[in-house]
């Protein structure tokens, strides 16, 4: 099954209350711990999370490492509501600070990040060396670089049954927005490609029954 690019930016108020009020706990939990399992000793200072959405991921990583701290960058001023929102409900707005930003940007400060995360914004990108020339510029030698998307499946109907499975009980919108997403995945092979012509020395493999990652420290 071929590619179809989705709309790179959520930027409706319902569909970001909606992402924001899913619940994504088992993805996200796993992102943690397959940080932890592909990164091992990892003790990371200063994070950055490209694509931060409404900050799941990134309170639940300032929580594995309280000795972090992290910026979350997200291109959508709605999803930043509910991020900014949910930061401060946690108490951490000392450690995560949330910013309104475009890939590329030159305010973030070059390769000063000794980890970079992201989890479900490549398959956004009409462009997948956006999220890889972010990485290479914004990342510390040695830095941890852990990235978990969407991988996309092999037919409609078998992302049609992935919805059913994972997304019976969510809202219409939400269930449009997880099978779009699946469509505009990409798999293993094609992110392979994608780190080789960016000369990164990161390692992409399938999780699961929809994700891939991409881990690895940087040289």
């Amino acid at each position: 099954m071929e590619r179809i690019p989705e709309p790179a930016l959520m930027d409706e108020l319902e569909q970001a209350r909606g992402y924001a009020r899913a619940d994504f706990a088992e993805p996200h939990q796993a992102f943690i711990e397959r940080f932890r399992r592909c990164l091992p000793g990892q003790s990371p200072r200063r994070a950055l999370d490209l694509g931060c959405g409404a900050a799941d991921v990134t309170l639940r990583f300032a929580r594995a490492f309280p000795e972090s701290k992290i910026t979350g960058i997200d291109g959508s001023a709605v999803m930043l509501l509910f991020a900014r929102e949910a930061v401060g409900q946690a108490g951490l707005d000392d450690r995560i600070e949330l910013q309104q930003l475009h890939l590329p940007d030159a305010s973030l400060p070059d390769r000063a990040f000794d980890a970079v995360i992201s989890n479900s914004l490549l398959h956004h990108l009409h462009d997948p060396q956006t999220l890889w020339r972010a990485v290479t510029q914004y990342a510390a030698p040695g830095a941890a670089v852990f990235i978990m998307d969407l991988r996309r499946p092999e037919s409609h109907e078998r992302a049609v049954a992935l919805v059913d499975e994972y997304a019976a009980t969510e809202p219409d919108i939400l269930r449009r927005d997880f099978f779009n997403s699946l469509l505009a995945a990409f798999r293993p092979e094609e992110i392979t490609q994608q780190l080789a012509q960016a000369g990164l020395p990161l390692r992409a493999e399938a999780t699961g029954d929809r994700h891939v990652i991409v881990h690895g420290n940087m040289g």
